[in-house]
């Protein structure tokens, strides 16, 4: 059972959350084609979902060589439980993987294309600097600021916050989303069991497990402290926003689609004239 306080952020946020749920992107994506550039864009927010999930592991459990016991053991168990399996879930053939790396077997599938996602992560594995990652890997616009609001989150520092936004803005939100995906894929047969896999795993996850963890999480960071709870609730509306912004961005390439035009050209590659605002410190 939730407790009071977390009981009226999911009050303040209900609005956001409801517009969410019907945006119109989830009607477009109706074939192979609309497929493919949803998840060519949503890959950007599966991986920065896990720096966002990282970045509460290494604030609340001790990820340093010599090691101390973590301040809050509670709260690094909870963050620890979702990690493995995000990190190293069952792949469904008998060995694990991360969601991301199913995500991406899933467009393979599919023939989406997952060059601009594999240069940014090889670019992200060589320099740790997410600026030129982004640069180099030409990613998109709708995903570019979607990544500016992640990072700039992580990079305030402030626990409660990030834990806010990965609960609300990702956690409780996605079994929702992804249900009304499910529902649509009905229509494209059996090239989509890839995804069909991540989306059930997700679904049996984020509904079931990971969601009431990660409300009990920002519970715990939050404490009483009232401050906090009003941080937790703005970063959890803003996450909601960069994620209104990134269907708005999604759908806006869908309308544009004409149905005889592949969909690997044209208005889909886009992107900002302007570098996004983060930056990550080089390790």
């Amino acid at each position: 059972m939730s407790s009071p306080r977390i009981d009226r952020l999911h009050s303040e946020i209900a609005a956001s959350r409801r517009r969410l749920l019907a945006h119109p992107v989830h009607d477009r994506i109706d074939g192979i084609d609309a497929l493919r550039v949803f998840m060519e864009h949503h890959v950007f927010a599966v991986w920065d979902f896990m720096s966002l999930l990282k970045a509460l592991q290494r604030g609340l459990c001790c990820v340093d060589v010599p090691w101390t016991p973590p301040a809050n053991p509670r709260a690094c168990r909870l963050i620890n439980e979702i990690v493995l399996a995000e990190e190293s879930d069952a792949d469904g053939r008998g060995g694990y993987a991360s969601h991301f790396e199913l995500y991406l077997e899933a467009m393979r599938a599919i023939g989406a294309r997952t060059d601009r996602i594999d240069r940014f992560v090889r670019e992200i594995r060589g320099s740790r600097d997410v600026i030129r990652a982004v640069e180099i890997a030409d990613v998109p616009q709708a995903a570019r600021q979607f990544l500016t609001q992640t990072f700039g989150t992580i990079e305030q520092g402030d626990l409660h916050a990030i834990a806010s936004a990965f609960a609300f803005g990702r956690e409780d939100l996605l079994p929702d989303v992804f249900r009304r995906i499910v529902d649509g894929l009905a229509v494209v047969g059996s090239a989509v069991d890839h995804f069909r896999y991540y989306l059930d795993r997700h679904i049996e996850l984020d509904g079931g497990e990971h969601g009431p963890l990660a409300e009990r999480l920002v519970e715990d960071l939050c404490g009483e402290d009232s401050a906090r709870w009003r941080s937790a609730e703005g970063s959890a509306l803003r996450s909601l926003d960069a994620r209104a912004l990134l269907w708005d961005g999604i759908h806006a390439i869908l309308v544009r689609l004409n149905p005889g035009t592949d969909p690997g050209t044209g208005e889909r590659d886009g992107n900002l004239a302007g570098k996004p605002t983060f930056s990550i410190p080089r390790t």
